[in-house]
C-alpha cells in the first residue's frame, strides 16, 4: 500500500461530488466568473443559466443527453450574435462571441470525446464537431490567425487512423529567413484542439509558433488507444511534417503535454529525446495514477464527473475492471522501461493536492533514467494552477530563447 502525500484526502469524497448543483456552486462557479479552468474564453452570464435549468431539472448525470442538450441553444445564439457581429463589420466583437459559443459546447461535451464516437450517434461528437467550427470561426479572425491542418498519419501501423488534425499559428514575423522555435501543445483528456486559446496567445507573444495535437484515445486522435508505442509514431509523424515547414526552426522545439497529455510528454522527452530541445509535464501521469488502488479513490476526487470510466476508454478498454486490473502493467513508463531511457529537458509541474493524477508520479520519475527538473505546488491541486503557468512559460523561455527578455504572462 502506498502512503499518499495527499494524507486523509486520498479516503475523502470531495464536496462538488453528487450533484450538478453541488458541481456548480461549490466548484465551478468561480472559475467560471473568472474565466478560468475549463472556462477559459467563457462568461458567467451564459453559464449560470444553464446550471440553473439542469439544477431545476434534476439532470445529474453528464454522461446523458439531457446534459449536453441544456447547453446547445446558447451556443447557437452566441454564434448568431457572431454572425451578425461579423456582417456589421465588428470582427473582434464576433470573434469573441464565437469563442464564447465555443466554450459554452467545451463544457457541453465533458467529461470526454472518443475517437471511436460519431456524431450520428452521439450528441457530444456533434457538439464538439460544432465547437470546432464555431472555434475556427473565431481564430480566422485573430492576428494572427490559427488554421487548421491535416497530415498524413505517414508513420501509422496496426490500427492507427490515416490523418492527423492540428491547429497551428504561426507568429507574423515567421519565414524561411526567419525561422522560429515550436511548442507542441499535447492536449488532454477533456481539453481538446479548441481548448487553448490562452496558452496559444502566450506562445506567439513570445515570438514562437503553436503546433496542437490531441493524444491517443481523444477527440478526433487517429493513435490507437490500445496500443502503447501508438503515441511514438503519431509525434514522428507530426514531427516530420513541421520538419518540412521553412518557417520552423526545428533545433529549437519543446512539447508541453497538458494533464493526461503530460504522460505524452514524458514519454516524448525519452523516445524523441534528439528531436525534441525539452519538454514540460504539466499535471502529469507516469505510473502510480494506473495502480488499482489509486484508482479505486480516483472517481471521489477533484475531477468534476467519474474519471475512471473515461480513463478506460481512452487506453482502449471495454471496460473499467479491466482497466483497472492491467492497465498499469501495460502502459506505465516505470513498467515498460520508457523513463529508464535518457531524455530531454524534461520539466514536472504539477500541484501536490493533485486528486486526479498523484503527485508521486512525478516524484517518482526523479529515481530513473536521465536527470529532471521538477516544480511541485503545496495545497494546489491537479496542474497546480495558477502558480504552475508563470514557471512553465519562464522554463520554456529559457530552453527556446535564453536570451530574449522575460515576458511577463
Amino acid at each position: 500500500m502506498v502512503n499518499w502525500i495527499l494524507g486523509d484526502k486520498f479516503d475523502t469524497v470531495y464536496p462538488h461530488q453528487g450533484s450538478i448543483k453541488a458541481l456548480w456552486e461549490k466548484k465551478w462557479k468561480f472559475p467560471c466568473t473568472k474565466s478560468i479552468y475549463p472556462f477559459h474564453d467563457g462568461s458567467v452570464e451564459d453559464f449560470e443559466p444553464i446550471f440553473e435549468k439542469l439544477i431545476a431539472d434534476s439532470v445529474n448525470d453528464a454522461s446523458t443527453d439531457a446534459y449536453t442538450e441544456a447547453f446547445l441553444p446558447t451556443a447557437a445564439a452566441l454564434e448568431k450574435q457572431g454572425d451578425e457581429a461579423l456582417k456589421s463589420g465588428n470582427s473582434g466583437l464576433a470573434s469573441d462571441l464565437y469563442r464564447r459559443a465555443a466554450v459554452v459546447l467545451r463544457i457541453s461535451r465533458f467529461p470526454y470525446v472518443s475517437p471511436a464516437t460519431r456524431p450520428e450517434t452521439s450528441i457530444k461528437r456533434a457538439a464538439f464537431n460544432q465547437q470546432k467550427k464555431v472555434y475556427l470561426k473565431a481564430t480566422a479572425l485573430w492576428k494572427p490567425i490559427m488554421t487548421e491542418v491535416i497530415i498524413p498519419h505517414a508513420h501509422r501501423a496496426g490500427k492507427d487512423g490515416a490523418e492527423i488534425p492540428m491547429l497551428v499559428r504561426l507568429p507574423e514575423e515567421a519565414s524561411a529567413e526567419n525561422r522560429v522555435p515550436v511548442v507542441l501543445l499535447m492536449t488532454g483528456l477533456d481539453g481538446y484542439r479548441p481548448d487553448n486559446s490562452q496558452r496559444s496567445h502566450e506562445i506567439i507573444s513570445r515570438g514562437w509558433a503553436t503546433v496542437i495535437v490531441e493524444i491517443p484515445g481523444t477527440a478526433d486522435s487517429p493513435a490507437d488507444p490500445a496500443d502503447p508505442e501508438s503515441p511514438d509514431r503519431l509525434w514522428t509523424s507530426v514531427l516530420d511534417w513541421m520538419a518540412r515547414q521553412p518557417q520552423f526552426d526545428m533545433s529549437r522545439v519543446a512539447a508541453w503535454g497538458l494533464s493526461a497529455g503530460g504522460f505524452y510528454a514524458i514519454r516524448a522527452s525519452c523516445v524523441h529525446r534528439n528531436r525534441l530541445l525539452g519538454a514540460v509535464a504539466h499535471g502529469p501521469g507516469s505510473h502510480y495514477v494506473f495502480s488499482p488502488e489509486w484508482l479505486a479513490k480516483a472517481n471521489d476526487h477533484e475531477y468534476p464527473f467519474e474519471l475512471t470510466t473515461a480513463m478506460a476508454e481512452k487506453y482502449g478498454y471495454d471496460n473499467v475492471e479491466d482497466f483497472v486490473q492491467n492497465a498499469q502493467k501495460k502502459f506505465s513508463l516505470i513498467e515498460t522501461g520508457i523513463v529508464q531511457q535518457d531524455n530531454c529537458r524534461l520539466l514536472l509541474l504539477n500541484g501536490v493536492d493533485d486528486g486526479v493524477v498523484p503527485i508521486e508520479d512525478s516524484m517518482v520519475l526523479l529515481n530513473h533514467g536521465g536527470p529532471k527538473e521538477g516544480r511541485f505546488f503545496e495545497n494546489r491541486v491537479h496542474m497546480g494552477y495558477p502558480d504552475t503557468l508563470p514557471v512553465a512559460y519562464k522554463w520554456l523561455e529559457s530552453v527556446l530563447s535564453p536570451n530574449m527578455p522575460q515576458v511577463k504572462n
